[in-house]
């Protein structure tokens, strides 16, 4: 692409700043009076999609009366916690939505939390109800009496007839519990006295997000009215999002992109959203055209399964025209702008918890997002020394920015402004992993900003482009290795899917030898000496993995990102793998089955528990 002007690209990015930063932390106005305004506003426009039916504005303002009013009568109030666990349906919404009307906190429970991961979600969070889809209770019945708090059960309208009755019989948390329906039933649809909420700012706490648990136990990030509201009026505005659009919700409500993005651009500029239950690659087209999507909230991996698709004759038969989200590479961007011909992509990078941001507004492929300007912008890329987990210092202490092509960590300054959501850290639930993602004295003393324990690096036009998480980034032959750069070089491998991948230990080696959990599309066979070729192309030696794993399908959280710990103990020893495994011959020119004799003769130490 030609280059793009400075401060062409710093015009967008102004504009979307004063869209997202309009919210002030001490104002009144929350994401209650937002619905009920669209709902006077658009009262007849439809709000969710489904496969089933469709939700007026009207319709779920009246829902989420409902959830007020009977969650007021439970003695609930402003401040307290209620955690939430239910799969993709109105209901998920209605309820959250009703809860703020309160000034009440909803945890947004991850679906696929079991057992500790679970028990420690609601720790976190210290709710005083959990509100629970039938579809979910199983998670809650295996917990028994550690859940701790009462639990109000909400069927499932999707499911079939009799199925609440049908799990009385198995589900002592269903037997046992409270109907969170007949306390709807009970409860009125008009909007609640906002008296209910005297005391409530946008600075206040909609909800919590849990973190992925990727490498750990999830954490309860904090949300608060005022940053939901910013980023429906900040990102609805760079969409072009308008009343008449129909955007995508294929991601977990759950989730921060999902939850927090998608739902609050629709109500933003009182567009639709499509709802679906879960994400299905092969009929993703198929609901695009049917629901008439316009706009797609999107992660790297949904997209290259997308990607992964046979071609078809109407791939490019749809009014889909925006998609925006995180983790698009290059290879797969190019597909969705060739193949399926969407006319606009906005990549970006954050998080939910992050106080900084970027966004690529320029279309350039691969990017995460520019800076054109420092000076404008909170974030700072700066060294980062990841053998020693920390960031070089200067001779005056502080730290060093990172030249162009030169990879560090993302950081975002947090400034002293009481009343201004600019770079505001609201952080977790928990004092002490909120304190850890600080640091201190990075450029002056006393100063703080936020570590988003990402790696990135920029270009000379100050475009930026994702590397790796911290931890994901391994030492190998006394040379760094980022797992995204291996996966990247993956992409394109005939017959391939998708790539996983980490790095594991090898006794009597130092540092972490890289391996690749492969997933081949159906059909398709592994060539070992395609695949050393394809590698050897792309990668210097010390980069290309060491050993291959063939999986069955990706080790991916509800949030579609791909876990590694799991694989990671279990390495590359073939007594705690049911899956094919290669290691990486240099005299074969190939990937060979990995056998004992194999490891003797290449020098490689049989597999050792991390």
């Amino acid at each position: 692409m030609p280059a793009i002007p400075r401060e062409e690209t710093q015009q967008k990015l102004a504009r979307l700043s004063a869209a997202t930063l309009r919210h002030t932390p001490s104002q009144t106005y929350t994401v209650a009076d937002r619905l009920e305004a669209q709902a006077t506003r658009r009262p007849d426009a439809p709000f969710v999609r489904t496969a089933q039916r469709s939700v007026s504005y009207r319709a779920m303002n009246a829902l989420a009366n409902g959830s007020a009013h009977a969650a007021y009568g439970l003695g609930l109030r402003r401040g307290d916690v209620v955690a939430l666990l239910m799969e993709n349906r109105p209901e998920f919404l209605a309820t959250w939505l009703g809860l703020a009307k309160l000034g009440v906190t909803t945890a947004l429970l991850n679906t696929q939390l079991r057992g500790t991961a679970l028990r420690h979600a609601l720790a976190a969070a210290r709710p005083r109800l959990v509100v629970a889809g039938s579809e979910c209770a199983a998670a809650l019945d295996r917990l028994g009496d550690e859940v701790g708090v009462r639990v109000l059960v909400a069927a499932d309208p999707a499911s079939a007839a009799g199925e609440l009755e049908r799990r009385r019989g198995t589900t002592r948390v269903v037997a046992e519990a409270d109907s969170w329906d007949a306390k709807l039933a009970a409860a009125s649809d008009a909007d609640p006295d906002p008296a209910w909420r005297a005391g409530l700012v946008a600075g206040d706490d909609v909800f919590f997000v849990y973190t992925s648990g990727t490498t750990g136990l999830p954490k309860a990030a904090r949300l608060s009215h005022m940053r939901w509201l910013g980023v429906g009026d900040g990102m609805s505005a760079v969409a072009g999002y308008g009343p008449d659009d129909v955007i995508a919700c294929v991601l977990p409500l759950f989730h921060g992109a999902a939850g927090m993005v998608v739902v609050s651009c629709a109500l933003a500029q009182g567009a639709s959203l499509w709802l679906a239950r879960r994400f299905s690659a092969s009929r993703f087209w198929d609901q695009v055209r049917e629901h008439r999507v316009t706009g797609f909230q999107y992660v790297g991996e949904i997209c290259r399964y997308l990607a992964a698709q046979p071609a078809r004759p109407g791939d490019r038969d749809h009014a889909l025209r925006t998609m925006m989200g995180a983790g698009l590479g290059a290879d797969v961007w190019r597909v969705f702008r060739d193949r399926f011909g969407v006319e606009r992509i906005l990549e970006g990078w954050s998080s939910t918890e992050a106080n900084t941001s970027l966004i690529n507004l320029d279309g350039v492929v691969g990017s995460c997002g520019r800076i054109p300007f420092p000076e404008l912008h909170n974030g700072r890329l700066v060294r980062f020394d990841p053998e020693a987990g920390t960031h070089p210092r200067d001779e005056h202490g502080f730290c060093i920015p990172c030249a162009p092509g030169e990879v560090g960590e993302f950081l975002g300054m947090i400034p002293d402004l009481p009343d201004s959501g600019a770079g505001r850290f609201e952080g977790y639930t928990d004092p002490e992993a909120s304190a850890a993602k600080v640091l201190r004295d990075v450029f002056r003393p006393g100063d703080r900003w936020y570590r988003s324990g990402d790696l990135l690096r920029r270009d000379p036009e100050d475009y930026y482009y994702f590397v790796d998480r911290i931890g994901d980034t391994y030492r190998w032959k006394s040379e760094n290795v980022s797992t995204q750069e291996v996966a990247d070089a993956l992409a394109g491998l005939p017959g391939l899917e998708i790539a996983n991948v980490y790095g594991v230990c090898v006794p009597g080696a130092e540092g972490r030898a890289g391996m690749a959990a492969l997933v081949l599309r159906a059909g398709a066979n592994f060539d070992g000496q395609a695949c050393f070729e394809w590698l050897s192309e792309r990668l210097p030696a010390y980069a290309a993995p060491v050993f291959l794993r063939l999986s069955r399908a990706a080790d991916l959280t509800a949030t579609f990102k791909l876990r590694k710990i799991t694989l990671q103990r279990e390495g590359y020893d073939p007594m705690r793998s049911a899956d094919p495994l290669y290691v990486r011959d240099p005299v074969a020119r190939a990937y060979v089955p990995l056998t004992e004799a194999t490891l003797v003769r290449l020098g490689i130490a049989p597999f050792a528990s991390t």
